[in-house]
């Protein structure tokens, strides 16, 4: 049985709240020394991108300006180099791209809905 392709958004989405969940009001230097909460963002990036992985070409097309290919590159490099991880990298991924990931991902759930 084939999944609802929207369910890959929502996944997306909800990794996404719970990453900002899991960072408010901590600094850059209290997530370096967090290791427990370094772990559940790389858990949940890694979500991200095994879930924009499987979304359809045409969803992807209507998001053009996201590098979908990067997203799925970050889960690839994160499971696969998970000892090599840069935290400086994650935390301005988190930062700087997820929340207009954020956004397009909930333009692209209520226009496919």
């Amino acid at each position: 049985m084939l999944r609802d392709p929207s369910l890959y958004l929502i996944d997306i989405r909800e990794a996404i709240e719970r990453i900002q969940e899991y960072l408010a009001g901590m600094s850059a230097l209290e997530f370096q020394k967090d290791r427990k909460t370094l772990d559940a963002v790389v858990r949940n990036l890694e979500i991200i991108g095994e879930a924009s992985k499987s979304l359809s070409p045409q969803i992807k097309e209507l998001a053009p300006d996201v590098e979908w290919r990067k997203v799925a590159g970050l889960r690839d490099i994160l499971s696969h180099e998970y000892f090599g991880v840069d935290v400086d990298i994650v935390w301005d991924v988190v930062q700087n791209k997820l929340p207009g990931l954020r956004q397009v991902v909930t333009r692209l759930l209520e226009s496919t809905s």
